[in-house]
């Protein structure tokens, strides 16, 4: 038989045992779907409803400095007062204990205090919330100051900004592309599965027996797993688009190129791993240590530049960081074909995924198959 029917025939049985297997449709669509919904309804930002923040007083009875800064807060539109009026400091560390409010603020008396005190919950210490209000206050002592002081500040703060892709982009079409990129890697990480289990039950001593090349049993593995990826994709992205409002500039070609050379680096990397891997538990304790390593430093969450410089100089040596790039920029940035940095990260893809074939491929012919 011609090396072409070989192919054939692997890829048609490859076919129908991940159209037999149930786990293959929940762990490549449903869960993805699932985890997608999570992390976008938790850190896509796409709420309507405004920032606020609620808040509590503490202010001495007698003291015009005080009363003063009062009224002021009050015109703060983001602060939600617990009360009307001010409370005790023993109400307000209550309040604070039982996570009632965001945060107490305690004015200062006409004595020796000269500050303005925030008091927040040790657990939230670092929470945005907090962090809001310390940058709140302070602008507000910095206003106070100068208004004390008879001083017309000379300059003044304007935010605005700007975006690579199209104006309309927005944190959830990062988060989009970033989970449709980490469910496509682990089906390639995890996919591989079949050919342990192959090995455990005997079939691949037998098909070393047969004239098929095992090196095509493995190419036929990882094409079935990009067709399921051509899937992963198209459900993804109808859920992001219909169901979260995410926004899509295709650039075609560009999405091409990094979906076909990303699936099969990642495809290629799983068949690595069933290479060496003697039972099921060692398959899936060295794919999710490879998955979970690259999850959280690949850009998939929260952009790479975020990251401390140390560890910036890992993710660019991690093959998810570049396929995770590759997507965004056939996506929604609507460019890539005629940039450098889409291809140097297209040839890291390839680099990994020439390198992991081969070795799993030799790895294949040269090693026993049978287990013991």
């Amino acid at each position: 038989m011609s090396q072409g029917k070989q192919f054939g025939k692997l890829f048609s049985a490859n076919i129908k045992m991940m159209f037999r297997e149930k786990q293959v449709w929940f762990w490549n669509l449903f869960f993805p779907i699932i985890l997608m919904s999570i992390f976008i309804l938790i850190f896509g930002g796409g709420s309507d409803k405004a920032f606020k923040a609620k808040v509590a007083v503490v202010k001495p009875e007698q003291s015009q400095a005080a009363e003063g800064m009062y009224q002021g807060l009050k015109q703060i539109p983001v602060f939600t007062w617990q009360s009307e009026e001010p409370v005790s400091q023993e109400q307000a560390d209550s309040l604070i204990k039982n996570k009632d409010v965001d945060g107490v603020i305690v004015l200062p008396d006409n004595g020796q205090a000269q500050s303005i005190k925030l008091i927040v919950n040790r657990e939230n210490e670092t929470s945005a919330t907090s962090q809001a209000l310390r940058g709140i206050l302070d602008h507000f002592v910095t206003q106070a100051n100068f208004q004390k002081a008879g001083i017309t500040p000379a300059f003044k703060l304007e935010t605005d900004s700007i975006t690579s892709g199209s104006e309309d982009l927005s944190s959830v079409d990062f988060l989009m592309t970033g989970m449709i990129a980490l469910a496509i890697a682990q089906g390639g990480l995890f996919g591989m599965v079949d050919l342990v289990e192959m090995r455990r039950k005997g079939l691949l001593k037998r098909l070393r027996m047969t004239p098929v090349r095992m090196g095509l049993l493995g190419l036929a593995s990882m094409l079935v797993r990009f067709v399921l990826g051509v899937v992963q994709i198209a459900v993804l992205t109808v859920i992001g688009v219909y169901g979260f409002g995410a926004h899509l500039h295709l650039d075609i070609a560009t999405l091409i190129v990094a979906f076909f050379i990303g699936s099969l680096a990642f495809n290629a990397i799983g068949y690595l791993i069933s290479s060496f891997s003697k039972s099921l538990e060692a398959y899936m304790g060295v794919a999710n240590i490879a998955s979970f390593l690259m999850m959280f430093i690949s850009g998939i969450f929260f952009p790479v530049n975020s990251l401390p410089d140390w560890l910036q100089s890992v993710t660019s040596a991690i093959p998810l960081t570049y396929f995770v790039e590759g997507l965004r920029d056939g996506m929604v940035y609507g460019e890539g074909l005629v940039t450098s940095d889409f291809w140097f990260g297209i040839g890291v893809l390839a680099l990994w995924g020439a390198i992991a074939y081969m070795i799993g491929a030799t790895l294949y012919r040269r090693t026993k198959v049978e287990v013991r």
